[in-house]
This record gives structure tokens, sequence and C-alpha cells, in this order.
């Protein structure tokens, strides 16, 4: 594994788990066991650090959601939860923890933001056979409501909005 990868994978854990505020420098190179300098030669600064986390999480989070239904979408979340552990969107907590004002992560979590919405209606209009937007959009409140009710409620939660979406969808069929 190379230094950047490997910074990256240490950063996630910690962001993931701490916050990006909380995570100083002085913990990122201490758990990547490297100096401050080579830290800063990999990462740049810790907002362009973070945002490689988050594109690197948008890439993986994403190769999940390469199915073609809605109820598959939320077994992917499912997978995604039992996985990675259910601490809430780190996209949404990132930005709320900067509240938007740092450019680099405010970018990367729009970016992040606006394919999952066009990656949930594809899946709709591919589940339907076509376009429904209102139905997308519930789609997305379900999922992202899912992923933050998990934190205090478990996995469970996706699994009622899982519930849920099934019901939307069965009456958005002709």
């Amino acid at each position: 594994m190379d230094m950047t990868t490997k910074l990256t994978a240490t950063a996630e854990r910690l962001f993931d788990r701490h916050g990006y505020m909380a995570t100083g420098m002085d913990r990122l190179t201490e758990a990547a066991g490297m100096s401050s300098r080579t830290l800063y030669k990999h990462a740049g600064s810790k907002a362009q650090l973070m945002a490689r986390v988050l594109t690197e999480r948008d890439r993986r989070f994403m190769a999940r959601l390469e199915v073609e239904t809605v109820d598959a979408l939320f077994a992917a979340l499912e997978d995604w939860v039992r996985v990675e552990g259910t601490r809430g969107c780190l996209f949404l907590r990132s930005r709320a923890e900067t509240g938007g004002d740092t450019p680099e992560i405010a970018e990367a979590v729009a970016m992040h933001k606006a394919a999952f919405h066009r990656r949930i209606e594809e899946v709709v209009a591919t589940n339907l056979r076509r376009e429904d937007p209102v139905l997308a959009e519930q789609v997305l409140v379900l999922l992202e409501g899912a992923t933050h009710a998990a934190v205090y409620r478990g996995a469970d939660a996706v699994s009622a909005a899982r519930a849920a979406a099934a019901i939307l969808i069965e009456r958005a069929r002709p």
C-alpha cells in the first residue's frame, strides 16, 4: 500500500470515528506512523485530506449502488451499515462540522450528494420503467433518514425504511 493510500485509509477511520474537528494532525501522524513533514507532503492540508477521504468514500459507496431496484438500494445500505458501522453520513457530518465554509469539503459533499440523487433517480426510473422525480425524492429521504436513524436505532432503521420504500414502489406501479 502506498503512503497516500495508507494515509487516506487512516484518516477516514479517524475522521469517521472522531469527526473532522476533533482529529488533529498530531493524531493523524501518530496513527499513520509518519512524521508531520511526510504527512503534509502526502496530504497537503487537513481540508485537502478530508476531501480525499470523502472522494474515496464516495467511490466505494457509489459502487455498492450499482443496482436496478429500490429494494436493492436499501439492501446495499443495510450491507454498508453492517460493514462500515452506524455513525451516520460522513459527508453530512463533515459539512456540519465545518459549516459548509471549507471549500474542499463543501465541494466533495456537494458532488457526492448530487451523484447520490442522480443514482436514486436512475434506479427509480429503472425499477418503474419510467421517471418519477417525486418518488425518487421520497426514496432519497428514506435512505438519508435511515442512515442517520441507524446511529441511535441500529440497523433496524434501514430495514424499516426499506419496508416503507416497498410500499411506495408498489403504490407507484400502474
